[in-house]
């Protein structure tokens, strides 16, 4: 099997510069070891204006067969039928992928030495494959796939299927097609879209695909296959269709996406499980009373805080009669087990901007082991609550615990419009810390907020008041409560709102007044 990579140039930028960005000498024929053969590169043409490099991988098929064993459904789909004839040494699949990583490494990362700031410059490029395994394998293979792949890239695509045999065409095609890709583009992109595209086409590897793959297809894929309008085929069928492996890869894309939108690193945004911690912080630790006091018949242990939030919680959506509940921000799923504990809930849906949250929820709530029946009534989403999303409409309620907290100020307007504007459930549920109450925390140093990704914490007075306006704004009734142990002096550690839609009078409301009773509202 063979590709060659063509490109044109002018005087001020030569075409041979291809041999600088290829680190293969345009003069020299060079010969490069890989697992399972020989490839040789070589330049039939290195000029001023045309330049053309050709790698030829010549497939050891002994090496093939010896290697390949043991592969399971991530082998050739003809190897089982015929280890010694098959097409791997002449059609274009993971081993010409894997040879063009090896021999082309340095010119895939973008690296050019010898001549900086070369690689960064787009180029003409031409790139041809003679032979193209494309198995649509009931997902709509041949020329129509190959466009599908490459032309939302920028590529300008030729791809004619390979009769089975020229001189009998009522025999009809093969699965085989000749590509022709012209783009102007850097270098290492187009090397690394080969790299990740060649075995999506055939749909198979020549090797087990481990989970290492995962980091290697990000790798290969960023900056492009995120936006990619065939995101989940790419991903499942360059992940031989592994579903575990899909899963985590889909998770990750998203996450890296959330992250751009926030112009923030992945791992800032995907912070929301402590590894080591589960409890509600210095709450917990007063909740719990003195150190080593246990509880007894005479002095039974304190109820945390964290339980008598979700109680309260629990309280309020019965209020509202709500049947469908979305849990937005929902961590670990606490919330989550505790509403399918009630049959009047029919369905919940947990949304949260972090993986490892998800993943930790789904272990929590034993997802692989629910029956059929209640496994229908939950979901777990992932997701940002700052963006429109149309899977939030249409739920009576949406609970936010212990989440608004955890945004700059700035951006909770983007929050406040998607959950009350956008997806406008039926009843929307707020908690949030009263900072007021800090001063009776006695493991808290003063001034400090209770946990370190708290970008603010507002008094009794600043929460009625953004509560107030919210409901004004978006046409809901509001009221405010507190929950846990009520303080003359400082309230309670937590404040609830519990918004209400006023289908009467969308976005007209008025603003709540002060007070400093066990209950505020606002109507």
């Amino acid at each position: 099997m063979f590709i060659s990579i063509s490109t044109t140039g002018t005087a001020e930028r030569p075409a041979s510069d291809l041999g600088f960005l290829l680190h293969k000498h345009p003069d020299k024929v060079q010969q490069f070891s890989t697992s399972h053969g020989e490839a040789h590169v070589f330049y039939p043409e290195a000029g001023e204006q045309s330049c053309t490099a050709v790698m030829l991988l010549d497939v050891d098929p002994v090496a093939l067969v010896r290697k390949g064993r043991g592969k399971g459904r991530s082998g050739s789909p003809d190897f089982a039928l015929a280890q010694y004839v098959n097409d791997r040494p002449y059609a274009a699949s993971s081993l010409l992928a894997v040879a063009l990583r090896t021999v082309f490494r340095s010119a895939m990362k973008g690296v050019c030495e010898q001549r900086p700031g070369l690689a960064e410059q787009p180029r003409p490029l031409r790139i041809s494959l003679p032979a193209v395994p494309a198995n649509g394998a009931g997902e709509g293979g041949g020329p129509a796939m190959v466009r599908r792949l490459f032309e939302p890239l920028g590529w300008q695509v030729e791809a004619e299927a390979v009769p089975l045999d020229e001189a009998f065409p009522e025999w009809g095609v093969s699965r085989y097609v000749r590509v022709e890709l012209t783009a102007e583009l850097r270098l290492a992109d187009a090397l690394q879209q080969l790299y990740v595209l060649l075995p999506v086409l055939d749909g198979s590897k020549h090797y087990w695909v481990a989970p290492d793959e995962v980091d290697k297809l990000l790798a290969a894929g960023e900056g492009w296959l995120g936006a990619h309008p065939e995101l989940g085929l790419i991903t499942r069928r360059y992940l031989a269709r592994r579903w575990s492996l899909t899963r985590v890869a889909m998770e990750r894309l998203e996450l890296a996406r959330l992250a751009e939108a926030d112009d923030r690193e992945a791992e800032e945004v995907d912070n929301a499980v402590d590894d080591t911690v589960d409890d509600d912080g210095p709450e917990a630790a007063a909740a719990a009373g003195p150190a080593g006091a246990e509880g007894s018949e005479e002095s039974p242990k304190p109820v945390s805080l964290g339980v008598r939030r979700r109680e309260a919680i629990l309280a309020a959506l019965r209020e509202t009669g709500a049947a469908r509940v979305l849990d937005l921000g929902c961590g670990q799923g606490e919330l989550v087990a505790e509403l399918l504990k009630d049959p009047a809930v029919t369905e919940v849906l947990g949304v949260d901007v972090s993986s490892r949250a998800l993943s930790a929820a789904a272990r929590k709530l034993r997802l692989d082991r629910m029956s059929e029946r209640q496994a229908a009534r939950v979901g777990l989403v992932q997701g940002a609550l700052t963006y429109t999303d149309a899977r939030l409409k249409g739920y009576d309620a949406a609970v936010l615990s212990e989440v608004i907290e955890h945004l700059d100020l700035p951006r909770l307007p983007a929050l406040e419009y998607a959950v009350f504007g956008a997806a406008r459930p039926g009843a929307v549920v707020v908690t949030t810390p009263n900072v007021e109450y800090n001063v009776r925390w006695e493991t808290l140093p003063a001034g400090h907020v209770r946990h370190a990704d708290h970008r603010f914490e507002w008094t009794r007075a600043e929460f009625l008041a953004w509560a107030g306006k919210v409901a004004a704004d978006y046409g809901y009734t509001v009221t405010v409560r507190p929950v846990g142990p009520l303080d003359e002096e400082v309230g309670a550690p937590t404040q609830l709102a519990l918004f209400r839609r006023d289908d009467s009078a969308p976005g007209t409301g008025p603003a709540p007044t002060s007070t400093d009773s066990a209950e505020r509202s606002a109507a």
